[in-house]
C-alpha cells in the first residue's frame, strides 16, 4: 500500500474513535489497514501529545483506548474485569461512595486497581472511593459530633418555639370571623405538633445515649439520624456492631428485615433497640430459627 501521512493516519484514528467509541488496537488496525505494531505506535504517539486516553484495566493484553470526552463509556469493558475488580466496580456504582476503611481487605485492594472508575479523595483524613462519574462535591459526610447533633436539635426546637402565638394574638383571634378563627386554630395545633415532634426527637436521642452509657457501648459513627429511627455504629467487649434504634412501641418483622439489610451493607452483626417490646409473633419466629438446620424445597 502506499506510504500514507503521518498526520492523516492519527486523524483517521481519532475519527474512528468518535464514531466507535472506545476500542482496541486489533480493531483500530483493522479499519486503518495497518499492522497492529505500527497502530500501536501510533495510538501511544496520540497519547503522549494528549489527544486520546489509555485505560488501566486491560482486555487480554491490551489497554482501551478512548477520547477524553469518552470515560463515560468504558463501562461497556467492565465485564472484562477480574472477579473482585468486578465486584468492587458494581458496589462502587451502586453506593457512588465507599469508606475505604469499612470495606472488606478484598474490596480495599480491588477498588486500588480499578483506577479507571474508582477515584480517591479525602475528607478529613479518611480515605473516601468515588465513582469516577459522581462528583466530589455530591459527597455528604454522614458522620456528625454527638454535641453537634444534640445542638442541632435544640436550635430547631427554639425556633419552632419563636413561631407560637402570643396571648395577644390568641385575643384577637375572637375579633375574627368564624372561618378566619378555624383556620388560625389550625396553624396553632399544626405549630403545637411540630413542637411535641422535636421535643420527642430530643426525647429519644437523650435515651439511646442513656442505652450506650448503661451498657458501655462506645459510640464510633451516626450513620443516620430522624425522629423515628436512629442507627449508629458501636463497640463492645466483642468487636464493632450496628444498632438500629427505633422510636416506636412495637417492633414488627418488617423493622427486622430493613434492619438486618442495613447491617449486611457495612458486613457487621445488629442490635436493635425500641421504647417497647417485640410483637409476640416475633418473639416465637427468633425462638424458631434458632435450631433450624435449612429449608429444603421438595421436587
Amino acid at each position: 500500500m502506499p506510504i500514507q501521512d503521518t498526520s492523516e493516519i492519527k486523524e483517521k484514528i481519532i475519527s474512528i474513535l468518535r464514531k466507535n467509541g472506545p476500542g482496541l488496537p486489533v480493531h483500530i488496525a483493522r479499519e486503518i489497514e495497518l499492522s497492529i505494531l505500527f497502530t500501536s505506535a501510533f495510538l501511544s504517539e496520540l497519547a503522549s501529545e494528549k489527544r486520546i486516553k489509555i485505560s488501566y484495566m486491560k482486555v487480554g493484553n491490551s489497554p482501551v483506548y478512548y477520547l477524553p470526552e469518552q470515560k463515560s463509556l468504558l463501562e461497556k469493558f467492565s465485564h472484562y474485569l477480574k472477579s473482585k475488580e468486578k465486584e468492587a466496580f458494581i458496589l462502587l456504582k451502586e453506593k457512588k461512595f465507599l469508606r475505604d476503611s469499612e470495606q472488606d481487605p478484598a474490596i480495599r485492594v480491588a477498588l486500588r486497581e480499578v483506577k479507571d472508575f474508582a477515584i480517591p479523595f479525602r475528607n478529613e483524613g479518611e480515605i473516601i472511593w468515588r465513582f469516577f462519574s459522581s462528583p466530589e462535591e455530591e459527597f455528604v459526610k454522614e458522620k456528625k459530633p454527638l454535641i453537634q447533633e444534640i445542638k442541632e436539635i435544640k436550635t430547631k426546637i427554639k425556633e419552632e418555639e419563636k413561631t407560637r402565638p402570643s396571648v395577644a394574638e390568641l385575643e384577637s383571634e375572637k375579633t375574627l370571623d368564624i372561618f378566619d378563627a378555624s383556620k388560625k386554630r389550625k396553624k396553632i395545633q399544626k405549630r403545637k405538633k411540630i413542637s411535641k415532634i422535636s421535643q420527642k426527637e430530643e426525647n429519644f436521642f437523650n435515651k439511646i445515649k442513656e442505652f450506650l452509657a448503661e451498657k458501655l457501648l462506645e459510640l464510633l459513627d451516626i450513620i443516620s439520624f430522624s425522629k423515628n429511627q436512629i442507627i449508629l455504629r458501636i463497640k463492645d467487649n466483642e468487636g464493632e456492631k450496628i444498632m438500629i434504634a427505633y422510636n416506636k412501641k412495637r417492633i414488627n418483622d418488617d423493622d427486622i428485615i430493613k434492619a438486618a439489610r442495613k447491617s449486611s451493607e457495612f458486613n457487621l452483626p445488629y442490635i436493635i433497640v425500641s421504647p417497647g417490646e417485640p410483637l409476640k409473633k416475633i418473639h416465637e419466629l427468633i425462638g424458631a430459627v434458632k435450631n433450624l438446620h435449612s429449608i429444603e424445597k421438595l421436587k
